[in-house]
């Protein structure tokens, strides 16, 4: 099995609100440079909601129950936030340059499935699943992406990804408990439906041991660099004040 670079940096955010969240995804990305560290962040969320990057807020009626959102530097379509952990990973653009996107996605969320299986479920991609039919979703928790992860036939969580000359930016939601409000029929399953009870705190220290197991590589307590935090704080000035939260 290819394996990743010795070394990653752990970024454990908390919990924050949309725009702060995703400006840090975006900084991370946008300061990585070549031969750095790859960086594996986890994270969960106020409640909010996200869209993808070539969507408009205007489309959708829930700003009128969510008044924190944010746009993900990601495309696809709406998620749902506040019920889910989440993660981000900046890797080396050479690192996987042998592999097509699809490979890709079937490399990098090996360790999503052994986060699964160490909670004692049987998880596989949607293309190795016979009686699942790939679809489209407006909202992504909803359709059948080939790399999309399913349990007893069901999707739990996403994926998607963004590339640059340096780096390949990969980041998804792991759905833990229901909302509790008209949107639950749009968040996909969550773990509580197969009764997994995980608070958020550890069930991100468990995404970090999975990551660890499947790729065996070293990880390194981090936080944000001061030119990251710097970056992070102009996007929200610049780019994300349309949160308004």
């Amino acid at each position: 099995m290819k394996e990743l670079q010795s070394e990653f940096r752990v970024i454990n955010s908390g919990r924050n609100n949309a725009k702060n969240n995703m400006a840090t995804d975006e900084a991370l990305l946008s300061c990585y440079e070549n031969e750095e560290q790859a960086i594996l962040r986890v994270y969960y969320w106020n409640k909010s909601f996200t869209i993808g990057i070539s969507q408009d807020f205007e489309t959708y009626s829930y700003l009128k129950e969510y008044t924190d959102f944010a746009k993900r530097i990601t495309g696809g379509g709406v998620l749902f936030h506040g019920h889910d952990i989440s993660y981000s990973l900046v890797i080396p653009t050479v690192f996987l340059k042998d592999l097509t996107i699809k490979k890709s996605y079937e490399f990098i969320c090996q360790f999503i499935l052994n986060f699964y299986k160490k909670l004692n479920l049987d998880a596989n991609y949607a293309k190795d699943c016979s009686d699942i039919t790939l679809s489209k979703s407006d909202f992504c928790q909803v359709g059948f992406e080939a790399y999309d992860i399913i349990v007893n036939g069901k999707k739990i969580g996403g994926n998607a990804q963004r590339r640059t000359k340096k780096a390949i930016f990969q980041h998804g939601s792991i759905p833990l408990e229901s909302l509790n409000n008209s949107f639950d029929k749009k968040i996909g399953t969550t773990l509580k439906e197969f009764d997994i009870n995980l608070d958020y705190k550890k069930a991100c220290l468990l995404l970090i041991e999975a990551f660890n197991e499947t790729f065996n590589v070293h990880l390194i307590d981090s936080k944000l660099t001061k030119k990251e935090e710097n970056k992070k704080n102009q996007l929200l000035k610049d780019k994300y004040d349309y949160c308004r939260k």
